[in-house]
């Protein structure tokens, strides 16, 4: 689309992709479905080279667990962290996953307790476990902010110019796509970041590099991103100009550099050899 003085208009992408009958199946559904499984082929492909550390029918079974512990974590922190006033008053409308409003914040911490309960249940070394699911988080972050820019909701900033996109519900000033911009650092660049690393540097060391990377990376991405996006309505500013968004990513960033320490040093697993063959009866 050409810009204007008024700004680029929003697409107006419909949110649900099919109807059938009374049956509507939204973009929001679907994205998160594309993450999940596009997540869980790449990390059967990891499984598959780790020599036997994590074999890929344990991956298969860790299925549900983080998709259970991505959508409840995500959407109970959406409610507690952003609008607990709210869903006290409509507890039903906490239910209403179609309309948006996932935490990733949340759903990060849903996820940490599923894994941590999988791997001391399965016996499943739990910081290489938590390795491979560093290296595809990216991929579920892609299409869950793809999913927001869709619904048009969590828009930017008004950028004081030309440049930017006039979204609904959000004045007839342009502001900054910051869903498209967060996909691109939270999801694509890190992606890459971590994929490089992995093939080059993370295998020098030991288990917890790529989860301290992802954790503190991936802080880093969302503080800069919230730059541009608009804060909540019902929250605004936290204190000055601090959100929410980097209140919750502050603690994020400090143990993903806990992490990353305790990861360089430790010792590096041959993949396939005695060591990991003994490493795989605890959870790390």
């Amino acid at each position: 689309m050409d810009a204007s003085p008024a700004g680029i208009p929003f697409p107006h992408i419909d949110p649900v992709a099919l109807q059938i009958g009374p049956l509507a199946i939204r973009w929001y559904a679907l994205a998160y479905i594309a993450g999940i499984i596009i997540a869980w082929r790449v990390m059967v492909r990891l499984a598959k080279g780790s020599g036997g550390r994590v074999t890929p029918a344990q991956v298969d079974d860790f299925l549900i667990w983080g998709t259970i512990g991505v959508v409840l974590g995500g959407r109970l922190g959406y409610v507690l962290f952003y609008q607990p006033g709210y869903y006290l008053s409509h507890p039903l409308d906490a239910l209403a996953l179609w309309h948006g409003g996932m935490s990733f914040h949340g759903g990060l911490v849903g996820v940490v307790a599923a894994v941590l309960a999988f791997c001391h249940f399965r016996k499943v070394p739990l910081l290489c476990f938590t390795d491979m699911l560093a290296l595809v988080a990216p991929i579920g972050i892609f299409f869950g902010r793809i999913a927001n820019f869709i619904n048009g909701e969590l828009y930017g900033r008004v950028t004081g110019s030309d440049w930017g996109m006039v979204f609904p519900g959000g004045g007839p000033l342009p502001r900054h796509p910051s869903q498209l911009y967060e996909a691109a650092l939270e999801g694509v660049l890190l992606f890459v970041v971590l994929l490089v690393l992995r093939l080059t540097l993370a295998r020098r060391f030991g288990d917890g590099v790529m989860t301290g990377l992802f954790l503190s990376g991936y802080a880093l991405a969302r503080m800069v991103a919230e730059l541009f996006r608009e804060p909540d309505a019902f929250l605004g500013f936290i204190v000055g100009g601090v959100t929410m968004g980097q209140i919750l990513s502050l603690p994020m960033l400090l143990v993903g550099i806990g992490v990353l320490v305790i990861g360089l040093r430790r010792r590096p697993v041959a993949e396939g050899g005695p060591t990991a063959a003994r490493d795989t009866g605890g959870t790390g």
